[in-house]
């Protein structure tokens, strides 16, 4: 996955396009991720013991990671992710497609 917790990513659809943020939660199988302040739903929840009164729960939901895009640290545009391997080939490290940087 091309996007990981602490990332400062910018979304590209829905209710909140343009916004950006940062991840606070990604669920790999799902391919979702949850930003924090963004997509937030609301919930109703009923009062637990009686007498005592039910809330709205705002909360943030997943959102698939097809609609948002990384902010390159470096440029600081929303970029593509590519994938470069490091000097002694051990592994592989994330770049910026729009300047070539290690993100």
């Amino acid at each position: 996955m091309k996007i990981k917790v602490g990332d400062k990513i910018k979304i590209l659809s829905g209710k909140d396009k343009g916004k950006s943020g940062k991840v606070l939660q990604v669920f790999v199988a799902e391919e979702r991720v949850v930003v924090e302040g963004l997509n937030l739903m609301i919930k109703n929840q009923k009062g637990k013991k009686q007498g005592e009164k039910g809330q709205r729960i705002q909360f943030p939901c997943p959102i698939n990671i097809s609609n948002l895009a990384l902010i390159c640290p470096r440029c600081g545009a929303a970029a593509r992710v590519g994938y470069k391997m490091l000097e002694d080939g051990s592994k592989k490290s994330r770049m910026c497609k729009k300047c070539q940087e290690a993100i």
